[in-house]
């Protein structure tokens, strides 16, 4: 892709996704939209999506940045529905919507139709889990949904490379492709065990240069999948391994590093979703081209019924693997709460497929072996692309409407709060033992008022979350809490803004200007995080 294209396609969904979040609508929806409109302005370049780029490198830094910041605990303790959503459901929707295809489209081989199958299958919950923190669902089913995203690319790649294998007549049995699809993930996952622990090592060794190990972080992902893939492992489960690891352990890590980690990744995450969702719209003029062969009506035909098939598919699936496992364990009904069908049903819409879909499909080859093309290549593409965009824009725009419909309880904040406050008051007891125990080496010394300060620190720390249960403030609806970090940013403010003068007058230069606002920018950034929380 030319340097100037690629710049308007960064630079136009980087301005979609903002204008999104002065919207209601979801910012994939929007940027998908976008995509879609722009592909017919005249003068608007062909986006072709590569494969070669998108899955080796966008789809790692996109997995690392969503493993980070998921939660190894909770993925452990809902390891079944994870592992039955991102494993069976993948495999099931693939057998399923690949054999509606081969019934449904007249001439096309089995075999071809089971690649559509794999193509489609995995969900791509990047807006789904979107949609669930915005709109204040269980941290359960929040985190079924991420950990299905960071887990199924994996198992729909495998059955995707075993299957087209057997298409293009490489002569692949059954057999062949179950030792496949087994040595791909126990080779991702042992890829990734191997790899996490050094790089934490180094990580941690590299405490004294934040940039040197946020210059690390940013190559892991792609350390990971090209080694995992050098072995004809799983790239992506080697990713997610490894960044679950890191994430988990990331208090180990400078605190420095750990504010440019977060920022350095938040951009980037960004910037490639915003990209790839735009991506999306934009593939239309480049897959409707390869459809002279088929009607309109005909391809549109076709397209809603995979459309139907893939939504009905995961309700198929998701209703069983929810109640079936409770109904035989008397262990599962003791450990885990009382589950209603709200919860799967939510599960069962919020399938919206994405970019590794289209990414996959367009790595489908054109040739055989020997003579001939692939079957119906361009039929598949456009129904990849169809299939996309339909579950984007209907689920997409609809699940924020059905959750609201079911009235599914949603996030205890009150208790959340509470637990935080008494997580934080352990901390400040513990903190202020130490700080007792400090002061009695001589070679501590300080002056009252110093240590007087530490304690007043230490203390608003402690009141600070206890603070936002009270009561709020009848004029500003803000609690205290909130009232106290408004006011000590405006203090801040007005600092700022003397520093600024002091430099224009000369009688500060930009360097100290910048020593000062640095101290200045550390100290916001921790009023505004902690509001935040």
């Amino acid at each position: 892709m030319a340097v100037m294209p690629l710049f308007l396609l960064v630079a136009g969904s980087a301005a979609v996704a903002g204008l999104a979040r002065r919207t209601p609508v979801p910012a994939p929806l929007l940027l998908v939209a976008a995509g879609l409109a722009a592909s017919y302005i005249p003068g608007i370049p062909d986006y072709t999506l590569d494969p070669h780029i998108v899955l080796p490198l966008v789809l790692p830094p996109l997995l690392h940045t969503a493993a980070l910041d998921s939660s190894y605990l909770g993925l452990r303790a809902n390891l079944r529905p994870v592992a039955l959503l991102s494993v069976g459901y993948v495999l099931f929707a693939t057998f399923v919507v690949g054999y509606a295809a081969y019934l449904v489209i007249p001439g096309l081989p089995l075999t071809a139709a089971l690649v559509l199958g794999a193509v489609v299958a995995p969900p791509d919950a990047v807006a789904a889990t979107a949609i669930a923190r915005k709109l204040g669902l269980p941290h359960r089913i929040t985190t079924i949904l991420q950990g299905e995203s960071l887990f199924n690319d994996a198992t729909a790649i495998t059955a995707y490379k075993v299957l087209v294998a057997a298409a293009i007549g490489a002569g692949v049995t059954w057999g062949d492709g179950v030792k496949q699809f087994a040595v791909a993930s126990v080779g991702g996952i042992g890829v990734g065990l191997v790899l996490m622990v050094p790089l934490h090592w180094l990580r941690v060794r590299l405490r004294e240069s934040a940039l040197l190990e946020n210059t690390l972080s940013l190559l892991i992902p792609f350390v990971a999948y090209a080694a995992a893939e050098q072995l004809h492992a799983s790239g992506v489960l080697a990713v997610v391994v490894v960044a679950l690891y890191l994430g988990h352990r990331s208090w180990q890590v400078d605190f420095e590093t750990r504010l440019q980690e977060d920022a350095v990744w938040k951009m980037v995450s960004f910037i490639l979703e915003s990209a790839v969702f735009a991506l999306i719209g934009l593939q239309l003029p480049v897959v409707v081209r390869g459809l002279e062969e088929f009607g309109a009506a005909q391809a549109l035909w076709y397209a809603a019924v995979m459309f139907v098939v893939v939504v009905l598919s995961r309700f198929v699936w998701v209703f069983p693997a929810t109640f079936l496992p409770r109904l035989l364990s008397a262990r599962i009904r003791t450990r885990e709460s009382e589950v209603t069908w709200t919860a799967p049903v939510i599960v069962g819409w919020a399938g919206m497929r994405g970019v590794v879909s289209l990414a996959i499909a367009f790595s489908i080859p054109s040739a055989l072996h020997g003579d001939g093309s692939f079957p119906a290549r361009n039929l598949v593409l456009f129904l990849t692309f169809t299939t996309v965009i339909a579950t984007l824009v209907i689920q997409g725009l609809t699940l924020p409407v059905l959750i609201r419909a079911l009235k599914l309880p949603g996030r205890d904040t009150q208790a959340e709060t509470l637990a935080e406050a008494q997580a934080q008051n352990e901390a400040s007891r513990a903190a202020e033992e130490r700080l007792d125990e400090l002061l009695q080496d001589p070679r501590n010394a300080l002056p009252g008022p110093l240590v007087d300060r530490l304690r007043s620190v230490m203390e608003r720390r402690r009141n600070s979350v206890w603070e936002r249960l009270g009561a709020p403030n009848e004029i500003t609806g803000e609690s205290a809490d909130e009232t106290y970090r408004r006011l000590a940013r405006e203090m801040i403010d007005a600092e700022r803004r003397v520093f600024v003068q002091l430099r224009d007058a000369r009688r500060i230069d930009d360097e100290m200007l910048r020593t000062l606002l640095r101290r200045l920018d550390l100290e916001e950034a921790t009023a505004y995080r902690e509001s935040a929380a």
